[in-house]
């Protein structure tokens, strides 16, 4: 259920030590490093499962751990509250820009049209992208932290995290380790486990007999059922929790164990090349996106109004509230400077689509005045939630200049690029300075550092990109690179665009079935009380399931038992280090695979593939 803040809750305001260093050379280049690698661990998650996560934490602990080691061992200066908070908010604006259109807008526009982005390209329109939500979060910040006193979740988790690290020095470093443990167990999984495999299954009697199926046997490995037990899925389900594990699972059973084989045996989806061992994925994906698209749009639409609340509020504000201390006025963002940098971020992102995209210069001027207010809306409910609605967002742009300008693919996912790209930045600032709020960090400061952090984010995270996937075309919407988001994207674009004849046989139905039930699991989370709501199954998580190989899905699940069993029966342990832990295999799995997956890009060029 929506967490409601009240619009008078007191805001109360740590002391500032204004000695203290804050904005330091070391923690600028210490964000935009640790920034620039986390960058690629959340490229690596997003083309994988479609999830990027919020690195704060991992960043905040990773620091701590190397400048308490430099203190002792080189006798540096003490590594700061206030310095590590600049790190933070450096490195999460940089990890997160993932969500400025690497892992789904851009690789579509890629599959769709052909168009290849070079590093300056990218790095350039992620940046503008990016800096569009960072200005409005400059702006929302007095209304949304110091008057209506949203609760901001992940800021509060990661500022009750910091001050416990520098209350007890201890409890930080063997969080330190656990992470740096559980990336060992990550990188060392993805280089040397030897996965298990099943052989085969007959096909179901139900099925036998039909189509290009008549006399075939079916393997757990065609449907990508095997077990395959990832170590990133693992620590991704731990995060997630038993739920939507549960969810992921139900789902691949209906879309891979029952939808599939139906789909094969009529002859709507069609099977791929002879052999036990073999995965269909790619084949059968082209069939099953559409209803685990359908599905999680239509949730997570229906998720957002439900928002509607908290949407009025975003549009007209409250004027209640706390008063504004005198070192909050001082230490704000100046209004002259918010305003340039307002219509300074309308110029460029305009500019950018234009130039990049072919874009009139009249629909990329709405598509910016457009997301200035979705933005609004997305911290709104990303304030009261801690979820930010990046997909609703964007589906939202996609769905009105699907109108406005029909037929044209660029248009209807690169201005939805800058909505969803912007929404995402801004709360992560957001959640970013209500940490500050809470040990007394400068906003002004804090501002800055998110500025150096996209930047950061654009320049690394672009070449991460384009080493990964040189040919998103032929890499993206494998078994290897399920990139649900790729999928969701394109799939909109290619309905808006052109028609419902894009779509494979029966798909239609598909589409529309999912998307109803999509709608019902939604609204029933949220008219029904807590205790009853938690056994619906998450809709977006069992849309998903019908994107990525079930594979996947079956290790998510995994890891939601054993995460909820650790809380159930070693709550303690679990408090303290499992999230740790899950992020720490998570980093090392997807370093890991950045290296070899770069490795793997380099031989494909050289042996002639696409630049």
């Amino acid at each position: 259920m929506n967490q409601e803040a009240s619009p008078s809750a007191p805001v109360s305001y740590p002391a500032v030590d204004r000695s203290a260093p804050q904005l330091t050379i070391r923690a600028i280049l210490t964000g935009m490093l640790l920034g620039g690698v986390l960058s690629l661990c959340n490229i690596y998650s997003g083309l994988k499962i479609g999830w990027g996560f919020n690195m704060s934490v991992t960043a905040a602990l990773l620091s701590f751990g190397f400048w308490g080691l430099s203190e002792k061992v080189a006798g540096t200066r003490r590594w700061g509250l206030l310095e590590n908070n600049i790190n933070q908010t450096t490195a999460s604006s940089a990890a997160s820009i993932s969500s400025a259109g690497l892992v789904a807008p851009i690789p579509a526009l890629t599959i769709l049209t052909g168009q290849q982005f070079t590093w300056g390209m990218l790095a350039i329109w992620t940046l503008s992208v990016s800096l569009v939500g960072v200005v409005v979060a400059i702006g929302l910040r007095r209304q949304m932290l110091l008057i209506d006193a949203l609760p901001f979740p992940n800021g509060i988790a990661t500022g009750e995290t910091v001050k416990e690290m520098y209350a007890k020095g201890s409890e930080a470093m063997a969080r330190v380790k656990m992470l740096l443990a559980g990336s060992l167990l990550g990188a060392s999984a993805k280089l040397t486990i030897a996965l298990a495999k099943l052989k085969s299954l007959a096909l179901p009697g139900a099925f036998a007999g039909k189509g290009a199926m008549a006399g075939k046997i079916l393997s757990l490995k065609n449907l990508t059922l095997a077990l395959d037990p990832s170590p990133l899925m693992v620590a991704v389900g731990a995060i997630i929790g038993v739920r939507a594990g549960i969810s992921l699972m139900i789902g691949a059973l209906i879309a891979w164990g029952w939808l599939g084989p139906h789909a094969l045996a009529m002859g709507w989806a069609q099977p791929g090349d002879e052999g036990a061992m073999v995965s269909w994925y790619g084949s059968m994906n082209k069939w099953m996106l559409w209803p685990g698209v359908s599905m999680m749009v239509t949730a997570s639409l229906t998720s957002f109004a439900f928002s509607w609340r908290s949407i009025v509020a975003a549009m007209r504000g409250s004027g209640q509230g706390a008063k504004v201390a005198e070192i909050e006025r001082t230490q704000e963002v100046p209004r002259r400077f918010f305003l340039v940098g307002l219509v300074g971020a309308l110029v460029v992102a305009s500019f950018c689509q234009t130039l990049f995209f072919g874009i009139g210069l009249g629909t990329a001027i709405l598509a910016v005045l457009l997301t200035f207010v979705l933005a609004i809306v997305a911290a709104r409910v990303s304030g009261e939630t801690g979820i930010t609605p990046v997909g609703a967002m964007g589906k939202v742009t996609q769905l009105t200049f699907g109108v406005i300008a029909p037929g044209s693919i660029s248009a209807n996912l690169m201005t939805a690029n800058v909505t969803g790209g912007a929404a995402s930045q801004c709360a992560d600032l957001l959640h970013d300075m209500k940490t500050g709020l809470m040990i007394g960090a400068s906003p002004r400061l804090q501002a800055l550092a998110q500025v150096f952090g996209v930047l950061a984010g654009a320049l690394v995270g672009s070449a991460g990109y384009l080493l990964l996937v040189p040919d998103p075309a032929g890499m993206l919407m494998t078994e290897e690179w399920a990139a649900p988001a790729v999928a969701a994207w394109k799939g909109v674009a290619e309905i808006l665009t052109q028609g419902l004849d894009a779509m494979p046989p029966m798909a239609l139905w598909a589409l529309a079935i999912a998307g109803l039930v999509g709608m019902i699991l939604a609204i029933l989370e949220k008219i029904l009380p807590k205790e009853r709501a938690r056994w619906v199954p998450s809709p977006a998580s069992v849309g998903l399931a019908m994107v990525i190989p079930g594979t996947y899905s079956i290790s998510m699940f995994i890891g939601g038992v054993l995460g909820w069993g650790a809380m159930r029966w070693m709550k303690g342990w679990a408090s303290r280090f499992l999230i740790v832990l899950a992020a720490g295999v998570i980093a090392g799995e997807s370093l890991a695979g950045v290296g070899l997956a770069i490795q793997d890009a380099l031989a494909y060029v050289a042996a002639g593939g696409a630049p």
